[in-house]
């Protein structure tokens, strides 16, 4: 049976194929295929010698067993494990030997292209997805409010404290959640609807993120949400929200696209708001060049 080579076959279709071919095959090759069929997850991110001594076979065994179900070779064979693991098809620690294994194998300039790829195509959906439209009503939302929380926690959390950071220079109402030493809903305690949650969350999505928002939506607050998925729990009956794609082929979700966006709901914030908000970023930046903060050229030290 000849197994199609294409970016779109599936894991699961070469280990039903080849599990259907297993009584077919010469006991050295059925023995390479019963490796791959009860561990899977070593195709994506073993080198071949790793596979073949795990299996007890020699390399070119794997070779030969690539070739008896359709493949040119043991790398199309694996193509399609790799594939779902590029795809965030497996868990983080897979991911992650994935990436060692292409170090290994000499592989770094692939990775170094897909991450360009990845960052870019991300932004592109991103902003695909997004319209202007909502982008201000979201804005809008965040001046009108009497607070706005900004919350993220791992590595959202220096996304949310970017995000608060840049808009301290402007407005005094946007804080970061959770505070130091705190919990998110407990940070919450105090809101109400005069007031505005932003939170942020990917796969596998943190449940303290989950509980927040909804604390939040029992408290009044507006809810703008940003996740990878109109699924995601923090989407679902939220009043704003926004769709970012999280592609990688690193081992954890990408940040790029949140950032660009939040730095574009940031923009809108500040289109928004009234005069004398530029009034106050220049008075913060003048601040910083009498107090020797700035340098604007080189200088010889």
């Amino acid at each position: 049976m000849n197994v199609p080579k294409t970016d779109s076959i599936a894991p699961a279709d070469v280990l039903e194929t080849l599990a259907s071919e297993l009584e077919e095959l010469t006991p050295e090759l059925r023995k390479a295929a019963s490796y791959v069929l009860d561990n899977p997850n070593d195709v994506s991110v073993s080198s071949i010698r790793e596979i073949a001594d795990a299996a007890g076979v020699k390399p070119n065994t794997f070779v030969r067993m690539a070739r008896s179900v359709g493949f040119e070779g043991y790398e199309d064979f694996r193509h399609p494990f790799r594939e779902a693991i590029r795809r965030r098809g497996t868990d983080f620690p897979d991911r992650a030997r994935w990436l060692q294994s292409l170090s290994r194998g000499g592989q770094l300039g692939e990775l170094f292209a897909e991450m360009a790829a990845c960052a870019i195509s991300n932004i592109e959906n991103t902003f695909a997805a997004t319209d202007a439209d909502a982008m201000k009503c979201a804005a809008d939302a965040i001046v009108n409010a009497r607070h706005t929380y900004v919350l993220g926690v791992g590595v959202n959390n220096s996304n949310a404290r970017n995000f608060t950071y840049l808009s301290d220079m402007a407005v005094d109402t946007i804080w970061t959640i959770p505070r130091m030493g705190s919990v998110a809903t407990d940070d919450l305690a105090r809101a109400d609807e005069r007031d505005v949650l932003v939170a942020m969350t990917c796969k596998p999505y943190r449940t303290d993120v989950i509980d927040a928002v909804d604390v939040a939506r029992e408290l009044g607050l507006t809810i703008i949400a940003i996740s990878d998925s109109a699924a995601s729990p923090i989407v679902v009956g939220s009043d704003h929200a926004f769709i970012i794609d999280a592609e990688t082929p690193q081992f954890f979700p990408s940040s790029v696209s949140t950032i660009a966006l939040l730095e574009t709901l940031l923009a809108f914030v500040i289109a928004d708001a009234p005069p004398e908000v530029i009034a106050s970023i220049e008075r913060f930046h003048n601040r910083r060049h009498a107090m020797g903060l700035y340098q604007e050229e080189w200088k010889d030290r």
